[in-house]
């Protein structure tokens, strides 16, 4: 399971966000992720680095490079975590329509 604190906390960076957002086409090597960022591949590696402690990547080698993907159950376990966020949001406005409309009963309108 994340903590998600630290999964929230490695998201918080700009560079270490692309870097994961660039990993949702599917696994890459460190040289193809550093492409086109502002960064140099062992700044990237850094960021890998956190995300991967984070339970966001996983990593495994072919042959002399590290290839980097989305770790599927850190990420889902991320999502559990906002959509917690989500339904509380959507029954919170549940319960203020329905106290809305029934004040209007009430009230004759």
């Amino acid at each position: 399971m994340v903590a998600y604190g630290d999964a929230i906390g490695a998201l918080g960076d700009p560079t270490r966000r692309a870097v994961f957002e660039r990993l949702g086409s599917g696994p890459q090597a460190v040289s193809e992720l550093a492409a086109g960022l502002p960064v140099s591949r062992p700044a990237v590696s850094q960021h890998l680095r956190v995300l991967r402690e984070a339970g966001l990547v996983t990593e495994h080698r072919e042959g002399t490079r590290r290839i980097y993907a989305l770790a599927p159950r850190g990420v889902a376990d991320l999502r559990n975590y906002f959509d917690t966020f989500w339904t509380q949001a959507l029954d919170s406005y549940q319960a203020a329509a329905e106290a809305k409309h029934a004040t209007a009963q009430e009230a004759g309108l």
